[in-house]
């Protein structure tokens, strides 16, 4: 399954996290790959805000990963991670990562995600892949091998919802 919505500005790519956050029951790991500037964290921040995180979010960059308490009825903590100054896979492991991801409770959410790909559970993994096609304008594509239909539900609502107040031209949403 794959899904796509262009964000016109920062302010849509976050709403689009917070309509993430809206299909999410936990469990998830929502792996988020693109270059630098593509809206992986500016996405983070508003699923966050729909999660009902109350900290201001910020990559995690030099300490790898941060964790946020979550007011929601099934989800407990939001873990969000940055690879992108990570060595080698088994960094992220020694953090504890499978016991992270594992937990019905937690939702993952990691920048970078491909520098670990090894040890990212597949089951419950969503990938979002960030495309910078200008000053303020991004591609989001949702990707989902999960065997998981919660994971599988999230990746593929969101551009259909997203598009009821958008326009859908060619198989994408412009949001």
């Amino acid at each position: 399954m794959k899904e796509k919505i262009i964000t016109k500005n920062a302010e849509k790519t976050q709403e689009v996290g917070k309509l993430l956050a809206t299909e999410l029951r936990g469990g998830e790991v929502i792996s988020l790959l693109g270059d630098l500037g593509g809206g992986k964290t500016t996405f983070t921040q508003g699923l966050a805000t729909g999660l009902s995180v109350k900290e201001t979010i910020t990559s995690p960059t030099f300490t790898i990963m941060k964790k946020y308490p979550v007011e929601h009825n099934t989800i407990k903590n939001l873990y969000h991670l940055d690879l992108y100054r990570l060595s080698n896979p088994q960094e992220l492991a020694d953090l504890g990562f499978a016991e992270i991801a594992a937990d019905p409770q937690n939702v993952t959410v990691i920048e970078w995600a491909n520098k670990a790909k090894e040890i990212i559970p597949p089951e419950n993994n969503l990938q979002i892949r960030f495309g910078w096609l200008g000053k303020d304008k991004r591609e989001i594509t949702f990707s989902t091998y999960s065997r998981s239909p919660a994971c599988r539900q999230a990746g593929s609502e969101i551009p259909i919802r997203s598009g009821r107040t958008s326009k859908q031209t060619k198989g994408e949403v412009l949001y």
